[in-house]
């Protein structure tokens, strides 16, 4: 079982696995590579996934959402445990909805407006993004805070504009490479999301996805280990207790991002408190990232008190 945060209730987080393919794929790229996760899952869909809250337990070949098979390819039942997301550009959004139609692969965003409508020129908007079928947006990317200038304060008045556009925002928080020499990982880490988390009240944090991705990880092909990626995940944890309480600590889903790959992906889920990946080039091989997924829930079940499916919640 997840450890809960120190006097939580015990409680399991269900695995979630994002792809971010960033500004690539156009739509008939981004259908096909859709389908290729799709296929590479093993028909893991049926049904409305909406319906159940966002806590799906996908079948494969054939059974329906929730029917979890006597054992598949990833190993025993509980690999079948886990949502994912796929995150097109946005103009590729309409494509990958189509192709995954059906399933319970959910479809996310890459960014969203502070607003729901009004003279913005360029920007899209949470229930823009409901209407194209999106249920997850990505918020506050290293990419969009360096090279677009995104502060804590834009961040977390996006934030508030998915929380209250029925989306699940994908908070992204990381210390680039002199942050990490000078020793301040930890104070930019919280830094950031306590600046996000402290306005929140509870139902509304408890909704909130972490994704630690340090900024000098991203594209490098040189991962944090899993033991420092833990720690910061750890802290994490210890900052939404001391804002929210033990039980919205014990909920939230917290990600490693940066350089995962189905070849480390296992290190990262055996740690207690790492629920899955926010994964950038490696999502864009619609087979790999497929193996990493099931890769990574193996793992997650195969660790020390790893849940069965069926006990999960997110």
């Amino acid at each position: 079982m997840t450890p809960a945060a120190p006097g939580a209730p015990a409680v399991q987080r269900r695995p979630l696995f994002a792809g971010n393919w960033k500004m690539h794929t156009l739509p008939a790229e981004a259908a096909r590579l859709a389908a290729a996760v799709r296929e590479g899952l093993d028909g893991w869909g049926g049904g409305d996934p909406a319906a159940a809250g966002g806590t799906v337990t996908p079948g494969v070949a054939g059974r329906g959402a929730g029917t979890q098979p006597a054992e598949g390819p990833a190993g025993p039942p509980a690999a079948g445990a886990a949502e994912v997301v796929l995150c097109p550009p946005f103009t590729s959004l309409a494509a990958a909805a189509e192709a995954l139609a059906g399933s319970a692969i959910a479809l996310g965003a890459q960014d969203l407006a502070w607003g729901d409508f009004g003279a913005f020129t360029g920007e899209v908007s949470a229930p823009m993004l409901r209407e194209l079928g999106c249920r997850y947006v990505i918020v506050g990317h290293s990419e969009r805070r360096q090279l677009l200038g995104e502060t804590d304060a834009l961040i977390l008045r996006k934030l508030e504009a998915a929380l209250a556009g029925g989306l699940v925002p994908i908070l992204c928080v990381g210390e680039d490479a002199a942050q990490r020499r000078e020793g301040r990982t930890a104070a930019v880490v919280l830094g950031q999301a306590a600046h996000a988390l402290a306005g929140l009240d509870g139902e509304q944090a408890a909704r909130v996805v972490i994704a630690y991705e340090p900024v000098w990880a991203i594209g490098s092909g040189t991962p944090a280990t899993p033991a420092d990626a833990q720690a910061v995940a750890a802290a994490l944890r210890g900052l939404i207790e001391r804002l929210h309480g033990p039980a919205v600590a014990a909920a939230v889903r917290i990600l490693y991002g940066g350089s995962v790959k189905p070849d480390n992906i296992g290190g990262f889920m055996a740690q207690p408190d790492i629920d899955g990946a926010l994964v950038g080039g490696a999502s864009l091989d619609g087979a790999g990232f497929a193996r990493l997924v099931r890769q990574g829930v193996a793992a997650r079940a195969a660790a020390p008190g790893g849940a069965a499916a069926g006990e999960e919640r997110s």
